[in-house]
This record gives structure tokens, C-alpha cells and sequence, in this order.
């Protein structure tokens, strides 16, 4: 385990640095009329992921985390399969985005994630799956002026964009 943090805190740092080289490519600043550039998200955020692994490895040096102390071994057989049960949904999801757009496809990943994986109540799952692509709208598509992929279900926004914009 010990060794497993360092090493993906490690890679994510270089990726990070990646990130933020490639997004500044394109404009990371607030563009008057239009909203961020469009390399601002990926640089901020990845920014904000190197400064998360810089804090890891400090804290990795320090001994200072459960698993920098830990000699367990990283990923057990269960694990795996969760691990493999996530990333499969997460590519079916990707997936769906080309068929059914994002408003479509993250609803269908919440409800499997949070109600199948998470066994959480069918109450939180809804509201998670409901209120999370219209936040996303209101904030992609009406604040930022961002529009995401909808797939087949584009004309079904036509009216929204006529109401907001």
C-alpha cells in the first residue's frame, strides 16, 4: 500500500503537469463575453490535482496517512472486480453520451452507482439523478455557455435555450 500511494501520487503529479501544459494552449482566463477560455477548466483543475499530490507525497514522506504506514498489499481479488465493475460502467456511460447525451447518460450512472453499487435508498438515488444533470445544465450550458453533448435529445433543450438565452 505504502508503496502504491507514492507511485500514483507520483503519476498523477507528471499528469497533472501534462494537463496543465496541453490546456494552456488555449486560453485559461475568463474571456469578457464568452466566459472561461476554453483551457480553464482543465488547467485549474488539474493545477488543483498537483497541489493534491504534492500534499500526498509530503504526507507520504512524513508517514503521516494510514497508508503510508501501511504494508498491506494495495488491491485485493474484491477489489479488482470493483474496480472493474466501476470502470466498465464508466465506459458504458461515455458511451451512452454519443447516444443519449450527458443529460441522459449521467442519470443512468448515478442510478446504477448509487442505488446497485452504493445500495443507497431509491429517494437519494432519484434526487441525485434528477437534480445533478440540471445543475449541470444551468451551470454548463446557461452560466458558462458551455453546451454538452446531447445526442438524439437535442431538440428536447430547444425550448430551454429559448426560456434562458
Amino acid at each position: 500500500m505504502r508503496i502504491a500511494e507514492f507511485v500514483m501520487a507520483l503519476v498523477l503529479a507528471v499528469f497533472s503537469l501534462y494537463l496543465m501544459w496541453k490546456s494552456a494552449e488555449l486560453p485559461i482566463g475568463w474571456l469578457p463575453g464568452e466566459g472561461p477560455g476554453g483551457g480553464a477548466f482543465p488547467f485549474w483543475l488539474s493545477l488543483g490535482m498537483l497541489l493534491c499530490c504534492i500534499a500526498i507525497i509530503i504526507r507520504w514522506i512524513a508517514r503521516a496517512s494510514p497508508p503510508s504506514r501501511s504494508r498491506e498489499s494495495f488491491m485485493t481479488l474484491e477489489t479488482v472486480k470493483r474496480f472493474a465493475l466501476v470502470a466498465g460502467s464508466l465506459t458504458v456511460m461515455i458511451a451512452l453520451i454519443h447516444v443519449i447525451g450527458v443529460y441522459g447518460a449521467v442519470p443512468l450512472f448515478l442510478i446504477f452507482y448509487v442505488r446497485f453499487l452504493g445500495r443507497h435508498s431509491w429517494k437519494t438515488t432519484c434526487a441525485l439523478a434528477f437534480c445533478t444533470p440540471v445543475a449541470a445544465f444551468f451551470f454548463f450550458e446557461i452560466a458558462l455557455k458551455k453546451t454538452l453533448p446531447k445526442g438524439f435529445t437535442e431538440p428536447l433543450f430547444y425550448p430551454l435555450y429559448d426560456i434562458f438565452l
